[in-house]
Parts: structure tokens; C-alpha cells; sequence
């Protein structure tokens, strides 16, 4: 694919349509989700202005996937948290965060494929195995305990009880996480 620069430039159209400027076709939000995925980079124009819309057309890809396939990414618990960010001293950390976040869960989800892979190599039961689908509920409920945490941190007297009470059940969790760590550990030695 032609880029520009090093980076592939979409210019968005007063009418909503999108050009690829590389190829020169037009192209949907779908086909810029499918280039997300690809790992392409690129950047949307409005094509009138000049000005950068590039978070605004990603935004409105997640909308569209979101209330398409019914199946969300996002709970709602998780939107009513970020949107209570929004105008708050918090804003600024929330991007920084979010994006480690997601860096170390991509990476952590690309090492346990190599474990599984390890482990049971390209046979049915290792493509089917249930169990990563366990570690990554596992690690997205310590990420979401950790965004809790950070988020405590810069406001520690807003509830001391609650955070009180949220320590002692983190620490519950981490010996329950440290306890199925132990359990996964000896089945993958047994087998």
C-alpha cells in the first residue's frame, strides 16, 4: 500500500467519505478497522481544513463495532468510571495509563499464546484450550485492580473505609491469583 511519508493519510469529505490517499480509493470505517488490525498507520485529514480527526474517526470505529456485533469490549462500569474522568484533575493521567495498560496486555497476551503454543503445540486441545481465556480474565481483573489503585493514589481521602476495605480485598486476590498461579503451574507440569 502507496503511504505518504511514511504514513498512509485518509481525508475525510464534507459528504463522510473517507479517501485513501495511498490507493486512491475510497474506503469505510471498516476497512480502516481492518488496516488497525494490520497494524497500519495512519492519520484522517478532514479534507477541507487540513485539521488531524484521527481520534475522532477511531472513536466512531469502537462506537460502530461496539452496537454491531453485541459484543462489547467495553462494560458499562468501565464507561461510567471513564466518562467520570472527563473535566477532572484525573484527565490527564487517564490517556497515559489506559495506554500502558493496553501495551501490557497485548504483550502479556502474546506471551501466553507462546506458552499455550509451548505447551501443546498446534494440537486440537491446544487450540481450543479454555484455560488462556481464564488468564486473560485473570489479568484484566488485575489491570482493572491496578487503574483502581493509581486512581486512589492521587486521591487518597476521597473514601479512606472504602480504600481500607479495597486493600484487604487486593490482598485477598493477590493469594487467590497467587493460588491458581500454582494450580495452572502444576497442571502444565503434569502434563
Amino acid at each position: 500500500m502507496a503511504k505518504n511519508e511514511g504514513q498512509i493519510v485518509i481525508k475525510k469529505y464534507a459528504n463522510r467519505r473517507l479517501y485513501n490517499t495511498g490507493t486512491s480509493t475510497y474506503v469505510t470505517l471498516e476497512d480502516l478497522a481492518e488496516m488497525v488490525k494490520r497494524g497500519e498507520d495512519f492519520t484522517v485529514q478532514d479534507a477541507k481544513s487540513g485539521d488531524d480527526i484521527t481520534h475522532s474517526v477511531l472513536t466512531q470505529i469502537i462506537f460502530e463495532q461496539e452496537s454491531k456485533t453485541g459484543n462489547t469490549l467495553l462494560p458499562i462500569s468501565f464507561l461510567r468510571q471513564l466518562i467520570t474522568y472527563y473535566g477532572d484533575q484525573m484527565q490527564m493521567v487517564v490517556p497515559s495509563f489506559l495506554e500502558h495498560s493496553m501495551r501490557a496486555f497485548s504483550e502479556q497476551q502474546a506471551q501466553m499464546r507462546e506458552q499455550v503454543n509451548r505447551a501443546f503445540g498446534e494440537t486440537p486441545l491446544g487450540k481450543n484450550l479454555q484455560l488462556p481465556m481464564q488468564m486473560v480474565e485473570d489479568q484484566v481483573r488485575r489491570n482493572t485492580e491496578l487503574f483502581q489503585q493509581a486512581m486512589q493514589m492521587f486521591s487518597p481521602f476521597m473514601n479512606p473505609p472504602a480504600a481500607k476495605e479495597s486493600r484487604k480485598a487486593e490482598a485477598k486476590d493477590i493469594d487467590e491469583l497467587k493460588e491458581q498461579l500454582r494450580a495452572l503451574q502444576n497442571k502444565l507440569d503434569n502434563l
